[in-house]
């Protein structure tokens, strides 16, 4: 028989036979969890399926099958002696040694010895001895031939341990092989049958705490098997790897600069950069600086790809190039995937390729991205980037070559974040600037060095020539320094500060309306700036019926709300059924897979909105975007071509008061009287809802009362005020021509006169 022995350290289970002084074996038991103890269960797994028995769930009872067949074979002869039970180990265990079937005898009666001692009668130990050979038959047979062994064989346990099963495992324990047992409950019922833990010992790893609810041999032999499958498709590994960061302590320039053959001799790691400089240490010199750091690295033969204030989106061409699966299996699915990424020039780029995305793609799945439709079209953005940016990193490629790329800006998204980390575990070196302190770069990864200036400077561009070099004197940054103390976080705002903002819908009382209509956007309920976006607290609403019946003081409180940035119709429709978009049979060229394509929009020749601002033709598409998929707008069939066909040829008056909306000042009015039966039209409609959704101020005047304004929009949206008796057959009078004498009036101050000249 083996001795047991208390192990000192994990690993030593794991040391043959030979390498044992004195020639021992271990059983112990896990009672609680750690990352370590999950290593040491996962190593020790392996080798119980190599040379050992993994006992999932504990060790069944034999089957009373299992029993008459032993019967049938041995008979019911028992006795308690180690010649008859060496024996029948030789009948019932044929394939055993003369030395492994002495040393099992010798261990049974070990056992059986220590149950008459406490007690057991005949029967007890005969009962024992039956379940311990149909358990040596039918669960052990295949290690009982490797008693003995340099290579001792191993048994992994799993279970809530019953007094027969710890026997039989200080049986096979004796015989010559190690055990581990899991406990997951604890160390509480164990200490039941072996209170002074003679038969095993607890082993504990650093950190240890309860095994987790899910934990199993099960889910580890799954893991297994996973992460085999995984090797498999990442097919042969790449012989050369990143060496990120490690190799310097210089400045980001000076590493960048750093010549490639110097930064190490090792030809199996590829030295990189992988920096992010915020803000700038001197605004003078700043843009100068990147030139210089371009010109450098142009010099010296390097391969540069700059990319500025993002990465483009891939096209059409590019995404639908990609070949893709419909498989429900991540593996597979990744699999065909990761098949896209081929570089013929140079088989070491290409299994580095490969390698990243697979890295990436199960790090994603694995930290709970589950979707495999998401997660599929993340990775087809990634390999359009690769497949359009491989050739000018890579061309020619040999080792230790080194690419570089500088992203000015930051990464405005997870799709971007991801290909820079792509890159990092390529030959590329990675220069992220981000100058001007109010953007954010949204990468995070544990590779990354960043530094940090407290000055900071807007820079749209990166300078690749000596003429592109723009230099702001001391005076002019010193006024935009002042310019940010005085508008950043103040309650003050400069002109046209923001190009970005989101409607608000204010739920009021209607005497508040006439209040807060020429209040500008920030003395607002519920106005604020987040991210630099605007949140504009707007009006929409209906006004039904004649307050008290006074139709001079009905139309007197109409009046009272035109400014001279109020677009107003009275004699509805604004835009009629009857006269078609000028956009109406190029409009489907605008979609992609049911989104606008802004970028393809903004290039049409039929596009009229170019002479705007950038920021306001963003927030136009942006706004134009979100009014199709927030369904304001129901009860059409092709809704999304007639409102795109619709907003996108504004008349030029209702262009010019969206492109002087400042945000933070009085928004814009939309009045809209409608007296008759008539219902608006759905391109009203659609103008009505897109005012508001881009910040305008919307009111309705139906004093008849009638459902004649909320047709096409959703139930719900439109805020409804009953202020009187309804009133029928009413003529409105020309607020347009109220709108330009509000103009005129603001310019000499004369606005009351309005009023007192149309009383007259």
């Amino acid at each position: 028989m083996f001795e047991h022995r208390p192990l000192t350290a994990p690993d030593g289970i794991f040391t043959p036979l030979s390498g044992r002084q004195p020639r021992c074996v271990y059983c112990c038991r896990i009672t609680t969890y750690s990352p370590a103890a999950g290593a040491f269960i996962r190593k020790y797994y392996d080798a119980a399926r190599r040379r050992g028995v993994i006992l999932e769930g504990g060790i069944p009872n034999p089957t009373p099958e299992n029993i008459s067949y032993y019967q049938e074979i041995m008979g019911a002869a028992f006795q308690m002696s180690k010649g008859f039970l060496n024996s029948s180990l030789a009948k019932w265990l044929p394939r055993m040694s003369n030395e492994q079937r002495e040393s099992v005898a010798s261990a049974m009666f070990s056992v059986l010895d220590g149950m008459q001692k406490q007690g057991k009668n005949e029967n007890m130990l005969k009962n024992a001895y039956t379940k311990f050979m149909c358990w040596l038959y039918y669960k052990f047979e295949r290690i009982t031939a490797q008693l003995g062994d340099n290579e001792i064989p191993k048994i992994l346990y799993e279970g809530s341990i019953t007094n027969y099963e710890l026997l039989m495992l200080d049986l096979l324990s004796q015989a010559g092989c190690d055990v581990v047992m899991l406990l997951y409950k604890g160390d509480v019922d164990y200490q039941k049958l072996d209170p002074s833990s003679k038969l095993s010992q607890v082993l504990s790893f650093p950190g240890s705490t309860p095994f987790p609810a899910d934990y199993s041999l099960k889910a580890v032999r799954q893991a297994i098997q996973k992460e085999a499958n995984r090797i498999r498709i990442y097919g042969q590994l790449p012989t050369v790897t990143c060496n990120v960061n490690s190799w310097t302590d210089e400045k980001p320039f000076d590493a960048l600069r750093k010549p490639l053959r110097e930064r190490g001799s090792d030809q199996t790691h590829c030295c990189t950069c992988f920096f992010r400089m915020k803000g700038v240490e001197d605004k003078q010199t700043y843009p100068n600086e990147l030139f210089r750091l371009y010109d450098d690295l142009k010099q010296t033969g390097r391969r540069i790809l700059i990319l500025e204030q993002g990465i483009p989106e891939p096209t059409n061409v590019e995404i639908q190039s990609v070949h893709r699966s419909n498989f429900t299996d991540v593996d597979r699915v990744l699999q065909v995937l990761a098949a896209n990424l081929q570089f013929p020039a140079s088989q070491e780029i290409h299994r580095m390729m490969v390698k990243a995305f697979l890295d990436l793609m199960f790090e994603a799945y694995d930290g709970g991205q589950r979707n495999l439709n998401q997660l599929t079209n993340t990775a087809v953005i990634l390999i359009s980037w690769v497949h359009r940016y491989q050739e000018k990193l890579f061309h020619s490629w040999k080792a230790p070559e080194t690419a570089v790329v500088l992203l000015l800006g930051g990464c405005r998204d997870e799709r971007e974040t991801l290909f820079i980390r792509f890159l990092t575990r390529l030959p590329v070196d990675i220069m992220i600037l981000v100058p001007d302190l109010n953007k954010v770069c949204c990468l995070q990864d544990p590779a990354l060095r960043e530094i940090g200036f407290p000055d900071s400077l807007v820079q749209n561009s990166y300078p690749t020539d000596a003429s592109q070099i723009v230099v702001g004197t001391t005076a002019y940054h010193a006024e935009r320094e002042l310019d940010t103390m005085l508008y950043d976080d103040t309650g003050m705002y400069r002109n046209q500060q923001y190009g970005k903002a989101d409607a608000v819908t204010l739920r009021t009382m209607y005497e508040e309306i006439a209040l807060l209509w020429k209040e500008e956007a920030r003395f607002r309920p519920n106005f604020g700036v987040n991210n630099h976006t605007v949140s504009i607290p707007v009006i929409f609403a209906k006004v039904s019926g004649v307050k008290d019946s006074d139709i001079p003081a009905y139309w007197n409180s109409i009046k009272e709300l035109v400014t001279e940035d109020t677009f107003a119709v009275t004699k509805p429709p604004y835009r009629s059924n009857l006269i078609p978009s000028p956009l109406q049979n190029t409009v489907g060229e605008f979609f992609d897979k049911g989104r606008l394509n802004k970028q393809y929009i903004r290039c049409h020749p039929s596009y009229q909105y170019g002479f705007l601002r950038e920021e306001m033709q963003d927030h136009i598409l942006d706004k134009l975007q979100l009014l199709i998929d927030s369904k304001m707008i129901c009860n059409l069939t092709g809704a999304e071509f007639l409102i795109a066909s619709t907003i996108l040829s504004l008349d030029i008056e209702m262009v010019r008061l969206i492109q002087r909306f400042d945000f933070t000042k009085v928004p814009p009015k939309f009045v809209y009287v409608n007296t008759g039966e008539a219902i608006i039209t759905p391109q009203d409609a659609i103008i009505a809802a897109f005012l508001h959704l881009i910040g305008f101020d919307v009111l309705f005047w139906v004093p008849t009362g009638y459902q004649s304004v909320e047709r096409y929009f959703k139930p719900g949206l439109l805020e409804e005020h009953q202020i009187g008796d309804y009133v029928y057959d009413l003529n409105a009078p020309d607020l347009k021509r109220l709108t330009v004498k509000a103009k005129k009036a603001k310019k000499s101050g004369s606005w009351p006169s309005i009023f007192r000249k149309r009383g007259k």
